[in-house]
């Protein structure tokens, strides 16, 4: 069987371009403010990219930074506060990690629902839950996003979902129910976990662990999913993976590293009808929804 790339890329920049050519016709201005404490390098990176992709889409766009060592629970709430009585703000995302001495959860529950443009605030979650919702986490909505374009049957087929998250695994399950899938979730106490997603005709990998969906855990004509994301630095673990000659495997002892997801790098062609791959697959669309949900809660503020 020849197995499908689902390209990630593709499907974002079609999305971000979208949400472009709307912001343009109808001469709108939404406003973005992403809010870091700290100077982690990665999270430093994904911020300069969200505030970025928002400029580039004619949106108006903000970082605060705070400093991580003195930046209390109280500190934080008090800004996000002022980004709440901003009418300018249609959206706010605070990064992920917060420093230890951070509330993370008081921190979620204190962002405006209507301005939570991750889905994480309570209200938020409920309004998923109900069916009934303008804003939802922005990789779970990214992945179904693919999955119609793709053209990928959705009702009545039988979905697995690696993973029970409150910002990926719950809310994919839930956006699959609605759109009328058989969802099974699993986790790390699952039993005969590979049998269980054997079952699966969409079966998304979103647990953090590299690599650990083999060949045995997928149906044929199956439709795979990797939402993982994980970075290998053992040589020996690289070559078990990549195989030697493989251009990844070179491209690992070139740089030292390689960024791998939850699905074995090799194991899914030949028996997956399609197959996200990581980098490139699922996480542009994360950002291109970003950017669709901060579109959509300026509309819904104002209509």
């Amino acid at each position: 069987m020849e197995t499908k790339i689902l390209d990630g890329k593709k499907i974002g920049a079609q999305i971000r371009e979208e949400v472009a050519r709307e912001i343009e016709a109808k001469q709108l201005s939404p406003g973005l403010t992403v809010v870091l404490v700290g100077d982690d390098p990665a999270s430093q990176v994904y911020v300069k990219s969200k505030t970025r992709a928002s400029r580039e889409l004619g949106m108006r766009s903000e970082s605060i930074l705070m400093d991580a060592q003195s930046t209390t629970t109280e500190k934080l709430l008090e800004t996000l506060d002022k980004l709440n009585r901003d009418d300018g703000v249609d959206g706010i995302l605070v990064q992920l990690p917060l420093p230890d001495q951070v509330d993370e959860g008081q921190v979620l529950r204190a962002i405006d629902p209507d301005k939570d443009v991750d889905g994480f605030h309570p209200v938020n979650v409920g309004r998923l839950s109900l069916g009934d919702f303008v804003l939802a986490p922005c990789t779970p909505m990214g992945v179904m996003e693919m999955l119609r374009r793709e053209n990928v049957p959705i009702k009545g087929a039988e979905a697995v979902v690696v993973g029970r998250s409150d910002i990926v695994g719950k809310p994919m399950a839930m956006l699959l129910l609605h759109s009328h899938a058989t969802v099974t979730i699993c986790h790390s106490r699952t039993r005969d976990l590979a049998e269980v997603c054997r079952r699966a005709d969409i079966l998304i990998a979103a647990v953090g662990r590299t690599a650990l969906v083999t060949k045995d855990y997928i149906k044929p004509g199956a439709v795979v999913i990797d939402v993982g994301m994980n970075r290998i630095e053992d040589p020996e673990q690289a070559l078990q993976l990549f195989g030697e000659g493989s251009p990844r495997l070179a491209k690992f002892r070139e740089k030292g590293y390689s960024l791998l997801g939850d699905v074995h790098p090799r194991d899914p062609y030949g028996i997956a009808a399609a197959v996200t791959p990581v980098p490139g697959g699922v996480g542009p669309l994360t950002i291109a929804h970003l950017m669709k949900n901060t579109l959509e809660a300026h509309k819904a503020r104002r209509a």
